[in-house]
């Protein structure tokens, strides 16, 4: 691994710590954003580390330009009012829409995927909801929720992204606060004189307690 490589596994598992111990008791505002990108690039690049993009710092994700770096401040707080208004809205569809503002608007010239995938799990934990890991679900799906978002304002797919790494969460966590064996999913097959392909199907359909782990289907079963 290189330094910088070091630096960002240390200063994320830092982030991940700091938001399972202080979300339920400090609302997210601007400043806890600025904090957590602080301690997510302390070491790794000083000059920006706690600070949103100015002056000429513009910045392109894919084809999508995020706004000026004037604007970043204000569209910021309307996130938070978005959120907080939509309360008559599941917890799904509140944290999908932030995730795609926060990430649409890129506030950071480096470190925006990041932070943004902790703020889910900081708005989660608030609400009494497990925190959750969308970047190795089904990568292609989520870059096309941005492209659904960009283009039309939607966010059907990035809801069932969100929802989806929900089950999947609690699913993994059961299996292993149960004590369960855990071992994967086409071995479980094998042992069951099962249907592998229909596992799969069983597993993406939530109608089996199956969960990805580091990007490999898993199951619990009893020993």
């Amino acid at each position: 691994m290189s330094e910088r490589e070091i630096y960002e596994a240390k200063n994320l598992a830092s982030v991940t710590e700091y938001i399972d111990n202080n979300a339920k008791d400090k609302e997210l505002s601007s400043e806890m954003i600025l904090f957590l990108h602080k301690t997510l690039i302390s070491n790794i690049n000083n000059n920006i580390a706690g600070r949103f993009r100015r002056g000429n710092e513009y910045v392109r994700v894919g084809n999508h330009i995020a706004l000026a770096p004037s604007l970043i401040a204000d569209d910021l707080e309307q996130f938070f009012i978005t959120y907080n208004a939509n309360v008559s809205k599941s917890i799904v569809e509140r944290v999908a829409r932030f995730h795609l503002d926060f990430d649409s608007l890129h506030p950071f010239l480096d470190g925006n995927g990041r932070i943004g995938r902790s703020l889910n799990n900081y708005l989660l934990i608030r609400e009494n909801y497990v925190p959750i890991n969308i970047r190795f679900l089904d990568r292609q799906e989520y870059y096309k929720a941005f492209q659904e978002f960009n283009m039309s304002g939607k966010t059907e797919i990035m809801e069932q992204i969100v929802y989806r790494a929900l089950v999947n969460s609690y699913f993994k966590r059961l299996a292993y606060l149960k004590g369960l064996n855990i071992v994967m999913l086409n071995a479980y097959a094998k042992s069951h004189k099962l249907s592998h392909p229909n596992l799969i199907n069983k597993a993406k359909r939530h109608t089996i307690a199956a969960f990805i782990e580091k990007g490999i289907w898993m199951i619990g079963e009893t020993e």
